[in-house]
């Protein structure tokens, strides 16, 4: 694997049981994701599933929410909201960039 594919975000460098691991969740977790349609992670050759960090980030804001309590269509929601405002915001900060042009 070269250098800079562990520089990728979208790498999808790490194993069910790894992920799992590092997010402190058991495998079931990152599985109901998957069957969710939530959280659809790379497929090895042999039909294993693979994580990459971005995935593992969107996984520990799922997990978050389930322990704050939101059942996975609420948690589904707010992930959607949360993201759709990022990428309002990220569209004001560019359009206000562009009047201080002017």
């Amino acid at each position: 694997m070269p250098l800079s594919d562990l520089d990728d975000e979208d790498y999808p460098a790490y194993t069910t049981g790894r992920a799992a691991e590092l997010l402190g969740v058991q495998q079931a977790f990152l599985r109901s994701l998957d069957a969710a349609d939530v959280l659809a992670p790379h497929r090895s050759e042999g039909g294993h599933r693979r994580y990459s960090r971005r995935q593992l980030g969107m996984a520990q804001r799922y997990r978050v929410l389930f322990d704050d309590g939101h059942p996975l269509v609420s948690a589904a929601l707010i992930v959607q909201l949360e993201d759709d405002l990022a990428a309002a915001n990220a569209k004001v900060a560019v359009l206000q960039a562009r009047l201080g042009e002017n």
